[in-house]
C-alpha cells in the first residue's frame, strides 16, 4: 500500500507557494515565506502526534482540553531543510531538533552522506523530516532510511514541492510514510531539477 500522501491546497499556503516560485523573490523574503509555509504545513503534520485528555480551570469552571504527550522532533535535511526549522519551531518550541547532511552527487543524482546528528530519543519521537525539495527522491530515501536505522518509528515526510517521480519513489521504498506537500509538478529535467519547481531552494534561501 503506497503511502499517505496530502497536498494542501488552502489559499494561503497556495500564495506563499508562489512567492517561493517567483525568480523575483529575494532571499530574504524567500526565508520568510519558507517559514510561514512550513508553519502552515506543520498544522497537518502534527494532527498524527499521541495526545490525552485531560482537564482545565477556567475562571468559571472545570472544562475538557487536550495535551500533546509524545515528543516531536524536527529533522532538517542540510542545507535546504534549514529554512523549514524557524516556522515549525514557532509552532513547538520545545522540539527536538536534528540534522541530516546529504549532497547529491551531479553525475549520478545520488546523495551522499556526510553529517548525521540525531536526538537521542529518536524512536520515543514523533518526527518530521523536513527536506523542501522531493525531486528525484534519492534524498529523501536515504534520510528515511538514516532515521529509521536509528529506530525512529513514526516519521513524516514534510515537503514543499514535489516531483510526481520523488513521489512514487518515497512510496515504493517507504510505504509506511506519510507525505506532505503544498504542490506536485509533473516532471524532472536532465539535472535532476523539479520543472517548474523553484529552482535551488539552498542557493536562494543563503544568497549562494
Amino acid at each position: 500500500m503506497a503511502a499517505k500522501l496530502v497536498v494542501c491546497e488552502h489559499p494561503l499556503v497556495q500564495e506563499k507557494l508562489g512567492t517561493l516560485r517567483d525568480r523575483k523573490t529575494q532571499p530574504e523574503e524567500f526565508r520568510r515565506a519558507m517559514a510561514e509555509v512550513s508553519s502552515l504545513l506543520g498544522y497537518e503534520v502534527l494532527r498524527g502526534v499521541k495526545t490525552r485528555r485531560t482537564t482545565v480551570r477556567t475562571p468559571l469552571k472545570s472544562a475538557p482540553a487536550l495535551v500533546t504527550t509524545q515528543p516531536v522532533a524536527f529533522v532538517a535535511v542540510l542545507r535546504a531543510g534549514l529554512g523549514m526549522l524557524p516556522g515549525l519551531q514557532h509552532l513547538l518550541p520545545q522540539a527536538h531538533i536534528g540534522h541530516i547532511g546529504l549532497y547529491r552527487n551531479e553525475e549520478t543524482l545520488n546523495p551522499v552522506r556526510y553529517y548525521v546528528r540525531l536526538p537521542k530519543s529518536i524512536s520515543e519521537c514523533f518526527v518530521v523530516l523536513c527536506d523542501p525539495m522531493l525531486a528525484t527522491g534519492g534524498s529523501a530515501v536515504e534520510a528515511l532510511h538514516i532515521l529509521k536505522t536509528d529506530q525512529a518509528r513514526r516519521i513524516v515526510l514534510l515537503s514543499l514541492i514535489a516531483a510526481k517521480a520523488g513521489v512514487a519513489r518515497v512510496q515504493r521504498e517507504h510505504p509506511d510514510v506519510p507525505i506532505y506537500l503544498a504542490g506536485v509538478d509533473p516532471i524532472l529535467n536532465r539535472s535532476g531539477f523539479i520543472v517548474p519547481g523553484l529552482g535551488d531552494a539552498g542557493d536562494r534561501l543563503f544568497a549562494t
